[in-house]
């Protein structure tokens, strides 16, 4: 096994240049000054850069023997999230934080793209370098590049989250399904509104409303198989302009999780069977609006089992994790489709990080960043 050793300064110099991001935040789809300080870091180190549609940045190191090429990847968006605590380096843009941790993605990211440029000799495959805009929405910036070719050369990808919900000196991943789909969907329940002291002359949507809220989660009791997790959840509803008058209209909005798509299949089409079915059998009409948004995250087989090896044999088979599927979203599952790989999570739970992704007091142990950094070398350094 080839284990790398970082300098101090590699280090130092990643902590600066996550600190001088978070500083600086940019929603999904609006990272173009993220998106020139990534470009301008990785001309210094003599990367080429693709043609790919800004803000997202692609940067390609070509292999001593170029047999084989491996992407890697980072996210860049922040969240409209106002940034709380009293740390220096705090969000100067009111209302957008890095309260997920993409800006230390892009400085590991780009701490590794250094090293690799002044080892090249060392470096057997191509490398791409992958800096996404737009993860934290829907259309996904992921798709995008994927539709624009970035995959076209690339024989397997690999990703890692610094991961707050597992402690720190743990790398965890899995085998087969890690992360869950995430959909949206809205019910539109039309009734017939009225007075609310005569409500036997009105079809009351939010009272059916009720009915099917209820109804949906017999979805996950009765129709999905138990050992195939699903999650429906209502975060909204829309009713209503005062206490009295019963509406003609509701709205419900929810959210759809799973971790294969059969899963995702069932359910939808499920939600849409219940919806007209209850409504029907009050009298009013529904409607459905499906959203559909990043797919399960699948690990390859192979791939899991070479970065388990890595883990292994540079960190020891002590810090490796092998974690229970996450029902949250992630749109690395995009390339997971097109290609071989695995998405990783460093575990950075701790007293410097103690509250959770999106979270307003949310920040990154950076004592974690010398893992993450060695983690992704090794991966191409060892890769087959």
């Amino acid at each position: 096994m080839n284990k790398t050793v970082l300098s101090d300064d590699l280090i130092s110099r990643t902590i600066e240049t996550r600190r001088y991001l978070h500083q600086y935040p940019e929603l999904s789809g609006q990272e173009y000054n993220t998106s020139k300080f990534i470009q301008e870091k990785l001309l210094s180190f003599n990367i080429e850069l693709l043609d790919f549609d800004e803000p997202s940045v692609v940067g390609f190191l070509k292999g001593s023997k170029g047999e084989k090429t491996i992407a890697l990847r980072a996210d860049i968006d922040a969240l409209p999230i106002m940034e709380e605590g009293d740390k220096p380096y705090i969000s100067k843009i009111p209302g957008v934080a890095h309260a997920c941790g993409h800006d230390g993605h892009v400085a590991v990211l780009l701490a590794v793209a250094e090293w690799l440029s002044t080892n090249r000799e060392r470096i057997k495959h191509n490398v791409i370098f992958i800096f996404q805009s737009s993860e934290e929405m829907t259309p996904s910036g992921a798709k995008a590049l994927i539709d624009q070719g970035v995959l076209n050369n690339v024989d397997s990808i690999f990703g890692l989250h610094l991961w707050q919900g597992e402690e720190r000196g743990k790398i965890g991943f899995t085998y087969g399904s890690m992360m869950a789909s995430a959909d949206e969907f809205e019910i539109i329940i039309k009734g017939k509104g009225g007075h609310g002291a005569a409500p036997h002359e009105t079809i009351d949507p939010i009272y059916i409303s009720t009915y099917l809220i209820q109804a949906l989660q017999s979805i996950i009791s009765r129709t999905l198989n138990p050992v195939h997790p699903g999650v429906i959840s209502i975060g909204k509803i829309e009713a209503g302009t005062t206490f009295n008058i019963i509406p003609d209209s509701a709205k419900v909005f929810g959210t759809v999780r799973a971790l294969t798509p059969e899963t995702v299949k069932i359910m939808r089409e499920q939600i849409v069977q219940l919806t007209a079915g209850i409504c029907e059998s009050f009298g009013a009409s529904g409607e459905v609006n499906y959203f559909l948004g990043t797919p399960p995250l699948v690990n390859d087989l192979n791939d899991s089992k070479f970065v388990e090896k890595v883990i292994q044999d540079s960190f020891g088979k002590e810090v490796i994790k092998l974690i229970d599927p996450v029902m949250a979203g992630e749109d690395f599952s995009h390339y997971l489709l097109e290609k071989p790989g695995a998405f990783i999570f460093v575990g950075m739970g701790s007293e410097k990080s103690n509250y959770p992704h999106h979270h307003p007091r949310f920040d990154i142990d950076e004592g974690v960043f010398q893992n993450a950094i060695q983690l992704l070398i090794d991966i191409v350094k060892n890769y087959q």
